[in-house]
């Protein structure tokens, strides 16, 4: 593809989103832990860019300083505005640079994830002077299009619509071809008024319509906050800690938090749904809810489900259940919403009350709503053992909860078994050759085939060895087991008290796949040392609840449930990520595949095939 100029407007004085511009100019406002520009700068890059401009003006300093210690400086033109010259202003101050070739315009404070590419080539096979990506949204739908795509109009509704037009929003990315600066007046001016001027005189200005694409705008502080928690949410995260931060582990940290490079937290601070940025601080024993921190300034963002009979989105797992945290006379529980045909729904009522019988902690149900699916349970919080982990804590404390994790695991393994037979739904529902074979089935299909396009050759020897595998593993002794006990299915609640959820696939297995589950868990590397040690706090809390416990077996079948384990967990990641959509899985990949190499150096001679294969990955 021919390349192209960009250009990044930067130089505006960000007025709206005061007071965080009094110290930091927007274009360099943090974006979980980089400035949005270089976010943009990066994301433009991904097209064939020769040369990108940017305009600078109010705090230029600072960005010229960001700009030229940035890997973009080699690339990057600073066009400096003596006075703010407007978006089309700054298009004819740059007008050396942007006449050589076709370019695209790009706000600084857009974050998207619209296809830069579609746009471009839509551009160059249009014959537009101008093409403008919009997208349907109503608060900002200004863009009055036919039905052919081209602009017809600009400005809010002063007069009815007509009927074959339709009204979209300008996203803040567009592409150009140089003829267009000639139709810009020297001096200040509008992008809109330089539209309406191509227009006017016959010029082509298309639309591309980008309507389903992430996109946000950090114009206003809600929007800011708004656009960062939707960050975290897109990224399968609650929880963004600049790596410089400390404190953290003395704080209480609920719902989406972010803190950036030069915060400071106090102990026994309290955070939910807040921001803290360079210089601010959450003194000793406050409580900041839904508020952005800054150095000397604090911003009330307002929460919109903190009256009663309101329910907000939360969650960011692989179910395709849906979970919201309503509130009812000023107390907040978890509505759990499930298919119509969710063949899980009743077994998770039941598992529910069983489990409580037996004094293993999972969340209490205060309604059931049978025919809808629905349930609703106590209100565990945010903080997952996966989100407890983001902080800095010293490894006292982080073996301190795992025990009383494995406490928990060694209740389940143990007492609720001896009483199983008082749980026909979880009694009959054992994790067998079938189920062993299901999972390595589907770690062939969903990941080395479906996520690696990896071709497998030796089908008929490693089809032999998942047989024996599975074979293996079914032989071993079988309790009642989690099935996906790791530490995102651990609440942490208040005094640092674990809690379990997502226990509606319980089955009766071997215990050791639960253990494979939570101490090589994927989501969190234990340091070996910490891992033996807790190994043999469950083996020891095993034996003294049962005198029958087997060590010996107990360790050989850690050793297969492993493997098995490791490759269930990259079979759902290929799926969650392909299928569903959910990208941000594959971030965990790197590390369980890393964990499957470790483990199948044991099993080199009696599963030579997969050997080969996991050594390719």
């Amino acid at each position: 593809m021919t390349k192209i100029n960009a250009f990044i407007l930067a130089a505006g004085l960000g007025e709206r989103l005061r007071p965080i511009t009094n110290q930091i100019p927007k274009p360099l406002v943090p974006v979980l832990g980089r400035p949005i520009l270089e976010r943009v700068l990066e994301r433009v890059s991904t097209l064939p860019i020769k040369k990108i401009g940017v305009n600078l003006h109010y705090q230029k300093d600072l960005i010229k300083n960001w700009i030229d210690g940035s890997l973009y400086s080699e690339k990057v033109t600073m066009f400096q505005e003596e006075m703010v010259l407007g978006t089309g202003g700054a298009l004819k101050n740059a007008e050396t640079l942007l006449s050589e070739r076709t370019f695209l315009l790009h706000n600084s404070d857009i974050i998207s994830d619209i296809n830069l590419e579609e746009l471009l080539r839509h551009h160059i096979d249009s014959g537009n002077l101008v093409t403008l990506a919009v997208h349907d949204c109503p608060e900002f739908n200004t863009v009055y299009v036919d039905k052919n795509g081209f602009v017809k109009r600009v400005g809010k509704p002063d007069k009815p619509d007509p009927e074959k037009w339709k009204r979209l929003a300008y996203t803040g990315i567009s592409l150009y071809e140089p003829g267009f600066l000639k139709l810009l007046p020297s001096g200040a001016s509008s992008l809109v008024d330089g539209w309406l001027n191509a227009i006017e005189k016959g010029h082509k200005v298309g639309t591309f319509d980008v309507s389903g694409s992430y996109w946000n705008d950090i114009g206003t502080p809600a929007r800011y906050a708004e656009a960062i928690f939707q960050m975290l949410k897109k990224e399968g995260e609650m929880i963004y800690l600049h790596p410089s931060v400390s404190g953290c582990g003395d704080a209480d940290i609920d719902g989406y938090v972010v803190i950036e490079d030069g915060a400071t937290l106090g102990r026994g601070a309290l955070l939910k749904n807040t921001i803290i940025l360079s210089g601010g601080m959450a003194e000793d024993d406050s409580e900041c809810e839904d508020y952005i921190l800054g150095h000397g300034f604090k911003i009330a963002l307002g929460s919109p489900a903190s009256g009663d009979d309101t329910r907000e989105l939360i969650g960011t797992g692989g179910s395709d259940r849906t979970y919201y945290r309503i509130r009812k006379h000023g107390k907040t529980s978890v509505l759990m919403e499930c298919p119509i045909d969710d063949p899980d729904f009743e077994r998770h009522i039941e598992y529910t009350r069983f489990f409580h019988k037996h004094s293993i902690p999972v969340p209490a149900l205060r309604e059931i709503f049978h025919e809808k699916k629905i349930a609703v349970f106590e209100d565990l919080g945010d903080t997952s053992l996966y989100n407890w982990l983001k902080c800095k804590r010293e490894e006292e404390e982080i073996e301190k909860i795992y025990k009383k994790i494995l406490a928990m695991l060694v209740l389940l393994h143990n007492d609720a078994t001896k009483d199983i037979a008082g749980l026909p739904a979880l009694a009959s529902r054992v994790f067998d050759y079938k189920h062993f074979r299901w999972e390595t089935g589907y770690f062939v299909e969903r990941f080395i085939k479906g996520l690696k396009k990896i071709k497998v050759y030796d089908t008929a020897a490693l089809g032999k060895e998942f047989h024996d595998l599975a074979v293996r593993s079914d032989s071993f002794p079988k309790t009642v087991i989690h099935r996906d006990f790791q530490s995102q299915n651990i609440m942490v609640t208040k005094g640092g008290v674990p809690r379990l959820i997502d226990y509606q696939g319980a089955r009766m297995g071997p215990p050791a796949y639960d253990i494979a589950s939570m101490l090589w868990d994927p989501y969190y590397r234990l340091d070996d040392g910490l891992r033996e040690r807790l190994l043999k706090y469950y083996i020891d809390g095993m034996k003294t609840a049962d005198a029958k416990f087997d060590v010996n077996i107990f360790k050989t079948s850690l050793n297969y449930s492993r493997l098995q384990r490791h490759m269930q967990a990259l079979g759902a990641y290929g799926f969650l990520s392909v299928v569903k959509g959910k990208k941000y899985f594959l971030k965990h990949v790197p590390e369980c595949v890393r964990l499957l190499k470790e483990d199948i150096e044991l099993f080199e001679d009696e599963f030579p095939a997969l050997y080969k294969l996991v050594n390719n990955l």
